[in-house]
């Protein structure tokens, strides 16, 4: 349906799809508020595009005579400016100038800003007007004779009140007004419908499991959100889409900062010209990352500079690692040549894997990364050098707003684990019921894994097709 009609979905196809809500103007004058029914909270700074917190906006707004040609409302648009040119008089400074203009203008209104059009100077402000051509003014700078002035309102518009938008200038009858969400933010709030709050879950379990002649009688606020939290956390690990990625550019340096939300990764792939992802072995079972490097005296006891502090020096491990050939561990080493412009492969090269003795483990040729605890990096082989790769990384679902969502198919499995948390801490409550809803929570985040885990008929019968193929060791 293309708009709500009294179901969960409160936002229209326009507001969803286009991240547009739009307004028609039935009354002209300033001062007039519009209110965003987005799903999604609108953030405002400041709306001079010229200003730095303009670009701290997650939306715009626009203006339109006719629905069509839409232009933005800034501080030096039409529907938020006009222009005259003084007569042959210097005004101000002062706090009550008169200010007389060439010609007819009822557009200027008053909590303007007088601009001089060629330098951008600010001369000051209208505080009344009183008549076509003459108006009241705060001036702070002198008005030259004969100054092309642009009259304009330093903030068009304003959120005074949260997702209610003032526009200070002039909206005429019949014109539109449109609040628009910037691109990044339409793609966020894209596909939220399949996810709750964990606000709402709170809310929600207040109202179903709490009060009077109910399992819980009473509980804190803060007692719900602190297990609630924490079931998110544990969710997240092993239940959630809590897998998160960013494509990465392996530096020269062949080191790459953890980011700020990680927990574990998943798994980290360099990228072909395909677009093919080619998994990296961790390099944990060949080498480490050494937290501490003491430097030592002939004794071997380590040393301590004029603050008692253990004198540290390079590691060995990690400058032998650093300069290794990967080649050295996989034997990858390859006969090539290239002879009139075709490119040929020796016998030995097609030979590789068959030769004896070759580990499994270690005979890849997509390069190693590791970990280094104390730096907090990601370490890379060196032929991974300006190579892009993907790293997948799990989250807690605790670190963004945006994180603090819980998909609809583990809802339930949520409320399950706060009700056990709750009676498992809780004094006076009969073993029987305590290991009662621990199954209950155990059987519904089952059931929440088997949901999320998105197992599709088609994709099984696609791969059960191959049960045929011959298996070989």
């Amino acid at each position: 349906m293309p708009i709500p009609n009294g179901g969960l979905i409160t936002e229209t196809n326009r507001q969803y799809y286009a991240g547009a809500q739009q307004f028609y103007i039935t009354s002209a004058g300033v001062g007039q508020t519009f209110t965003s029914t987005f799903d999604t909270n609108l953030v405002f700074d400041n709306s001079d595009p010229a200003s730095n917190g303009y670009n701290l906006n997650n939306f715009k707004i626009f203006t339109s005579p006719d629905a069509n040609v839409w232009a933005e409302l800034t501080p030096t648009s039409p529907t938020a400016s006009t222009t005259g040119t003084t007569d042959n008089n210097a005004y101000g400074p002062g706090a009550a100038v008169t200010v007389t203009i060439t010609a007819n203008n009822t557009n200027v209104l008053a909590g303007m800003s007088l601009v001089d059009v060629s330098t951008g100077a600010v001369y000051g402000t209208v505080t009344s007007i009183t008549g076509p051509t003459q108006f009241v003014c705060n001036l702070t700078v002198q008005i030259p004779v004969s100054t092309n002035l642009r009259f304009q309102f330093s903030s068009p518009w304003a959120m005074l009140s949260p997702n209610i938008i003032t526009v200070n200038a002039s909206l005429s009858i019949g014109t539109y007004l449109k609040i628009q969400l910037n691109e990044n933010t339409l793609g966020e709030s894209l596909g939220n419908y399949s996810y709750t709050r964990l606000n709402d879950v709170i809310d929600n379990f207040l109202i179903a499991y709490v009060g009077a002649g109910k399992l819980i009688p009473s509980v804190k606020r803060t007692d719900v959100i602190f297990h609630a939290r924490r079931g998110l956390q544990e969710f997240s690990y092993d239940t959630l889409k809590s897998i998160k990625s960013a494509e990465l550019g392996i530096p020269v340096s062949l080191s790459l900062q953890i980011p700020q939300d990680y927990v574990n990764y998943v798994r980290l792939a360099w990228v072909d010209k395909q677009g093919v992802l080619h998994t990296i072995q961790p390099a944990e079972k060949l080498t480490s990352r050494p937290y501490y490097t003491p430097a030592q005296d002939d004794a071997g006891i380590p040393t301590q500079d004029s603050n008692s502090n253990n004198l540290e020096v390079t590691s060995k491990v990690n400058a032998a690692w650093d300069a290794n050939d990967p080649r050295n561990i996989s034997g990858a080493y390859t006969e090539q040549y290239s002879e009139a412009n075709i490119y040929w492969q020796g016998y030995y090269n097609g030979a590789l894997g068959q030769r004896y003795g070759l580990q499994p483990q270690t005979s890849q040729k997509n390069g190693w990364f590791e970990i280094d605890e104390r730096k907090g990096t990601f370490n890379f082989t060196s032929e991974l050098a300006n190579k892009v790769i993907v790293l997948e990384y799990i989250s807690d679902g605790n670190s963004y707003d945006l994180d603090l969502r819980i998909p609809k198919l583990a809802e339930e499995a949520l409320y399950a684990h706060i009700i056990h948390a709750i009676l498992s801490t809780s004094a006076n409550v009969q073993e029987y019921v305590v290991r009662r809803f621990k199954q209950e929570r155990s059987a519904k985040l089952r059931n929440a894994k088997i949901r999320l885990s998105n197992l599709k008929l088609d994709q099984m019968i696609q791969t059960m097709r191959g049960k045929s193929k011959w298996l070989k060791y």
